[in-house]
């Protein structure tokens, strides 16, 4: 083509370049995405008289991304909390979206793209905007979904609502395949299917195995081993059992290696009062670490064992911080807390015996909360505002992180719950009809996060 064009006499186009970046400290760039708001919103569409500038043009946690082609500002977005909630709630808005008379093409597309990312980097589960009529064709066209049209100022418009993928994503990434896979297996059996933990038949003994991340054993084998005892304690406790002891399978290229894993093993193992009982270790392989925790309970909790109307509560240890190394994936609440403590928290289902409990894995509060709902033939609700959450840490990473100790209960409303020593806990949602979780937020609004089964394994039975 481009010799076809020079043959010709011409030159081949110039696709002008849109670049969009963050100015909340360009002053420059401020005003002139100003400038061409209110030459938009002011002067040609009459919505607001002088100005558009509002409160969320002066809060700190507003961010506004513009877009400039040749270093020149042709198009801008804002987006920001919703007024009155808390930043970290997750519940932000979009707006104030323009681009100049005459833009490059895709200036638009490329804003309303460039805001969604952003969203969701900040840890965003419901992302809105209210989008004059006009353009809400755009919206539709890069995957938002109409939610119900509004009017601002006397002028039709649309409130459109961003899919936000990230609790889905990591569903899918983590527990989708399960069902198809474990198919003619039923892990635990009917009664069971769907839990982490499994009773022994003819016995009160219960098992779990967890294998930890080969990448993680390689890179940080004391922290994997503390983990590969942190896992078996949380499925234990899930079902109610008093821990007894693990068994542990070691590879490891080297001896050093090897006992750098066995540091973070007896660490834990003194920790939760689970006393390595045996296992196996071999040299020269490659990192691999899997812990088989075993404990007893005449009384075993399942994960499918909840009806619709039954409250869903949390108990989770807030006390300590990101893992360093596990920015927003795993919360180490854990590693600075005494035997008693670990006890306490991790025995109030055993002390509380509610109809269902799920300890909280690597698919986040919400992917777990899915797979017990699953398990129990229901779909679930959470209430954003009521989930105990450490300050300032975005909701969206709170319900997508590892968070260390955190145990999901679902029982009839009103019943009272044991204190589970230095762990939050509330009821935070309830069990329902249909699949799949919901959250509800404050303003009454419900939206789908996930929207069927998690694993495919379907109802525990039994």
């Amino acid at each position: 083509m481009q010799d076809l064009i020079q043959l010709l006499g011409g030159q081949p186009p110039r696709v002008p370049v849109v670049t969009v970046s963050r100015a909340d400290d360009d002053p420059a760039a401020l005003r002139a995405w100003r400038v061409l708001r209110e030459r938009a919103f002011v002067d040609r569409l009459g919505l607001f008289e002088g100005s558009d500038l509002d409160a969320a043009d002066t809060d700190p946690a507003t961010v506004v991304l513009v877009a400039t082609v040749l270093g020149e500002v042709v198009g801008g977005v804002r987006l920001h909390p919703v007024a009155g909630t808390d930043p970290a709630l997750g519940w932000w808005q979009g707006g104030r979206l323009v681009c100049s008379p005459s833009p490059a093409r895709g200036v638009g597309s490329a804003l309303v793209r460039a805001a969604c990312a952003v969203a969701e980097a900040a840890g965003v589960l419901r992302f809105e905007a209210t989008v004059i009529e006009a353009n809400a064709g755009l919206f539709d066209r890069l995957g938002w979904e109409r939610v119900r049209p509004v009017e601002v100022r006397g002028a039709p418009h649309q409130l459109m609502r961003w899919p936000v993928e990230r609790v889905a994503a990591l569903v899918r990434a983590t527990k989708s395949e399960l069902g198809p896979l474990l198919a003619d297996v039923r892990p635990g059996g009917d009664g069971w299917v769907g839990d982490d933990a499994a009773p022994v038949p003819g016995s009160d003994g219960v098992a779990s195995v967890d294998a930890i991340l080969p990448a993680m054993v390689a890179r940080d084998p004391v922290w994997a081993g503390w983990c590969g005892i942190l896992v078996g304690a949380g499925d234990l406790a899930a079902m109610g059992a008093v821990p007894r002891g693990v068994l542990d399978a070691l590879g490891a290229p080297t001896a050093a290696h090897a006992a750098q894993v066995l540091h973070g093993l007896r660490a834990a193992s003194d920790a939760f009062a689970l006393p390595i009982l045996g296992g196996h270790t071999q040299l020269g392989v490659p990192a691999s670490l899997a812990v088989t925790a075993l404990g007893s309970t005449s009384r075993p909790v399942p994960s499918g064992g909840g009806r619709p109307g039954h409250d869903v509560r949390l108990t989770v240890d807030l006390g300590g911080g990101w893992r360093p190394g596990y920015q927003l994936r795993q919360w180490d609440s854990t590693s600075t807390r005494t035997r008693g403590e670990l006890a306490a928290m991790l025995s109030v289902v055993a002390r509380g015996a509610p109809a269902a409990a799920k300890d909280v894995s690597m698919a986040g509060l919400v992917g777990t909360l899915g797979m017990l709902a699953e398990a129990s033939g229901c779909g679930a609700e959470l209430d954003v505002v009521t989930v105990p959450r450490p300050t300032g840490v975005p909701m969206g990473d709170w319900a997508t992180c590892f968070p260390g100790t955190g145990l999901l209960s679902a029982d009839e409303p009103g019943r009272a719950w044991p204190d589970a020593g230095p762990a939050a806990t509330a009821v935070c949602g309830r069990l329902t009809t249909g699949q799949g979780v919901r959250l509800r937020w404050p303003d009454g609004e419900v939206t789908t996060v996930l929207s069927g089964n998690v694993t495919g394994m379907g109802p525990g039975g039994g």
